[in-house]
């Protein structure tokens, strides 16, 4: 079995910030848009860029504010988030052994690779091969076994990583920070409905660290930039699909956050109706491929999915999160299979779970600089994180009053 919708093209005029159009276009379009929408990364246009970074922004906290916000705010959602889904705060690899098979590919069509280097290590004689982490999703599962955790208890990291295929925009850089979490689950509990249950304890923490930084500081409640729903709206990729089917993912996504500004897509990686997946994902963490029909009444699949937000600041689409539940060693056999991935089984991460030594699980990343971003009423992810981004976007951002920092 194989992935039956056509490879993305990546030559395609369709920038991967160009969302916001929600004209109609003809089917030509339509079928050149959607596979644009899955192309790797490194498409981006600084000329669209500058034209919808915002033109009359004003920064509601100064550096000196903004810097005493974020380390009072993630301390409040750390604490929250362990609070809510029973997890303790642990240690997290920035490297890892490229043998493991434990870095996070982040999708299926190879354009996202993690740096690689060679530890000579005496002499060459006991070297290792390490890869800077992409993510921490795979690594938790195996450290879930690792600190023993039960059913109903896990793990929650203050991840770093480094991403270098990223085109670096305004909310995209090439260094990443994630609080990444993973829960141990029952077989039981593999089914939507505690999915829901989970992402309702997320948003919880989130709504309520909004309200925490604008106790702090009141200036951050302004008419301009309305708070987060209590609610989250839930949404099945098919259905965003039926709704909206001559548009590509990310025109979706704009126009379903015009009526409900919170939502959290269900079902990411699984071909949709149209022939293409509502967005790629890698074949070996999330569970995208369990038929989830009787649940839903209507031919869905995937246990996972995203928490995206409008943000009043940006007027664009926002994401926060993506989790979900994770593969068994059916799905995993299954997903590798469908992406022509089975050489993996070889890895011990993927061992471990076709041979049931690794616990079940639910997890995911909650992006930390996207969510301070979004909840300090920021232009860029550079006001709130330190890192690398091209002086063509610096000067950008000079002239638009964004205070990038370096």
């Amino acid at each position: 079995m194989s992935l039956y919708f056509s490879e993305p093209s990546t030559s395609s005029p369709t920038s991967e910030i160009d969302d916001t159009s929600t004209a109609t276009p003809s089917y030509s379009d339509t079928q050149a848009s959607k596979k644009a929408d899955l192309a790797g990364p490194g498409i981006g246009d600084y000329a669209e860029l500058e034209k919808i970074l915002p033109q009359d922004y004003h920064p509601l906290l100064t550096p000196k504010e903004t810097q005493k916000a974020l380390f009072h705010l993630r301390r409040y959602i750390e604490d929250n988030l362990c609070k809510e889904l029973g997890l303790m705060m642990v240690q997290v690899p920035l490297i890892v052994d490229a043998e493991s098979g434990v870095n996070d590919m982040l999708d299926r069509d190879g354009s996202r690779t993690p740096i690689q280097f060679h530890i000579s290590n005496d002499r060459d004689k006991n070297p290792i091969d390490s890869q800077v982490v992409q993510a921490a999703t795979k690594w938790k599962r195996v450290a879930l076994k690792q600190f023993n955790c039960r059913p109903g208890e896990g793990i929650c990291t203050d991840m770093r990583a480094v991403r270098k295929d990223y085109f670096l925009d305004h909310d995209h850089s090439a260094y990443v920070d994630q609080w990444d979490w993973e829960r141990t689950i029952t077989a039981e509990q593999r089914n939507l409905e505690f999915l829901k249950s989970i992402v309702r304890k997320i948003w919880k923490a989130l709504v309520g660290a909004e309200k925490f930084a604008q106790e702090m500081f009141p200036e951050l409640r302004n008419p301009r930039y309305p708070n987060l729903p209590e609610e989250l709206t839930f949404l099945h990729a098919e259905e965003l699909l039926a709704m909206y089917p001559a548009l590509p993912r990310k025109r979706r996504e704009t126009v379903i956050l015009q009526k409900y500004p919170a939502v959290f897509i269900i079902g990411i990686g699984w071909p949709l109706k149209d022939g293409y997946p509502h967005e790629m994902r890698a074949a070996d963490y999330d569970d995208w491929i369990t038929d989830t029909s009787s649940q839903t009444n209507r031919d869905t699949h995937g246990l996972n999915g995203d928490i995206l937000v409008w943000n009043h600041v940006t007027q664009r689409r926002h994401e926060l999160s993506s989790m979900g539940i994770r593969i068994n060693a059916e799905t995993l056999r299954q997903q590798l299979e469908m992406s022509n991935l089975l050489d993996n089984l070889k890895f011990p991460y993927h061992q471990g779970i076709i041979n049931n030594v690794l616990p079940l699980s639910v997890g995911g990343g909650i992006g930390q600089s996207r969510t301070l971003m979004l909840l300090l009423r920021k232009a860029h992810l550079g006001e709130v994180s330190v890192t690398v981004w091209p002086k063509i976007l610096k000067e950008m951002c000079a002239k638009k009053n964004i205070f990038v920092l370096e």
